[in-house]
């Protein structure tokens, strides 16, 4: 089911349904995240005219392009290799005219690899901006929100300097809701947020920011490129893979292979030990009540929760997710679960999440391990590495944001009144 779900957001199947017409002028490719790269190649396989351009990709994601200059930098907290290639990606789109077409291949990950500061700010803050975004436990939209407000490329300023060119986006969304101007912070759609909203955010975390980005925000310097702005007249989207796609595409397995599979959402949010225990919930309902599906059956889910780093582990919100379901669910015979990013990258590890089995906790306290402490010290990833349960699968070149399925085989009723 995860490999379906992977397999259905590769950019090969979805790009050739949506490339544009041939323009007058020239073909110009941008773009960002951790599918831009692979994007570019099916961009370059499908397109029978002319090209060129350039993408920003995460470190060890890039693929062989002829046309389309692909350059690495990191993620998720930004480098040199990012700004130097966010300043190069306006220059490409500079001095085009009406009759040229640019073509922006957006995917998850982009707000980190194109992170050119706002006039004042320096790349040291960008990343410290990061890194307090990252461990405050904000969702996506409010990490975004301040993102977009401290960029000199994001919230639609990037589509502004292609002006006058038409600008056709396609997008993965790896965000909660497929809002495009939470897509790689939306370098290329108008954003209705404004800096007092951005200061909001800031203020409800309690971050500890650098002056100048406080200053930057309180005055409304970085205010973002709003909607009607004339410069986006000829902007048109189009979203060609999402996470409810992916679920449906996991669902289509679980059919096949006679399990009833329900989707619970595409777009679920909050601390992820949180929705682990909520999943929990609902999973030993229907193992033990029959109730409101009857075993066997697959529980799939998706969206981007948080992690509040508290503790002295590595966080990840998928292991985050499974540990705090597996000490739910205590060791329930009949519940199996697999939890795990799209893009094959949990949190900032190459892991992309893990398995969780009937005899996880059990094996984990035959090593030593003690699960409630792994959970309390954000340790997810040294538990479920340390049973030999990660989901290790390198890079997938897309991202649709996280995968969960619970796998309940058969009912148990009554188990918990005995």
């Amino acid at each position: 089911m995860f490999d379906a779900a992977v397999a259905s957001a590769q950019p090969a199947q979805c790009i050739p349904l949506h490339l544009p017409a041939e323009p007058a002028g020239r073909l110009v490719v941008i773009g960002a995240g951790k599918a831009s790269a692979e994007m570019a190649r099916a961009v370059e396989a499908y397109w029978p005219g002319e090209l060129s351009g350039l993408v920003v990709t995460r470190y060890g994601y890039a693929v062989p392009c002829e046309r389309i200059e692909i350059v690495e930098a990191a993620h998720p907290v930004p480098d040199a290799a990012g700004l130097a290639a966010a300043a190069r990606m306006l220059s490409v789109v500079e001095g085009l005219s009406a009759d040229d077409l640019v073509l922006c291949l957006i995917s998850g990950g982009g707000s980190a690899l194109l992170p050119l500061p706002a006039e004042g700010l320096s790349l040291e803050d960008k990343q410290q901006v990061n890194r307090e975004l990252l461990r405050c436990g904000a969702t996506i939209g409010e990490m975004n929100c301040v993102r977009r407000h401290l960029s000199a490329i994001k919230g639609g300023r990037l589509a502004a300097a292609c002006h006058p060119a038409r600008v056709v986006n396609l997008l993965i969304s790896d965000v909660p809701g497929d809002d495009p101007i939470n897509i790689a912070s939306g370098p290329t759609v108008p954003d209705p947020t404004t800096c007092a909203d951005a200061l909001a955010i800031v203020r409800r975390y309690g971050l500890d920011l650098p002056p100048a980005v406080l200053d930057l925000l309180e005055s409304g310097r970085g205010e973002s490129v709003k909607p009607g702005d004339p410069r986006l007249a000829r902007v048109q989207t189009h979203m060609i893979a999402a996470p409810q796609l992916a679920l449906e595409a996991a669902a289509a397995v679980a059919w096949e292979a006679g399990l009833a599979a329900h989707i619970l959402g595409d777009a679920i949010e909050g601390e992820a030990r949180d929705v682990g225990k909520v999943m929990a919930g609902i999973a030993l309902q229907v193992a033990d009540r029959g109730q409101p599906f009857t075993p066997p059956c697959v529980l799939l889910s998706g969206g981007e929760t948080t992690v509040t780093v508290r503790g002295r582990g590595r966080g990840g919100r998928n292991v985050e997710f499974l540990l705090a379901l597996g000490v739910a669910l205590d060791g329930h015979p009949a519940i199996h679960a697999l939890a795990a990013d799209t893009d094959g990258v949990d949190g900032q590890e190459e892991i992309a999440g893990a398995f969780l089995s009937p005899d996880s906790l059990a094996r984990g306290w035959a090593q030593g391990l003690r699960p409630r402490e792994a959970l309390a010290d954000n340790d997810g990833h040294g538990f479920f590495g340390a049973l030999g349960d990660a989901v290790v699968t390198g890079p997938t070149l897309t991202n649709v944001n996280d995968f969960r399925a619970i796998l309940i085989t058969h009912e148990t009723a009554g188990r918990h009144n005995n």
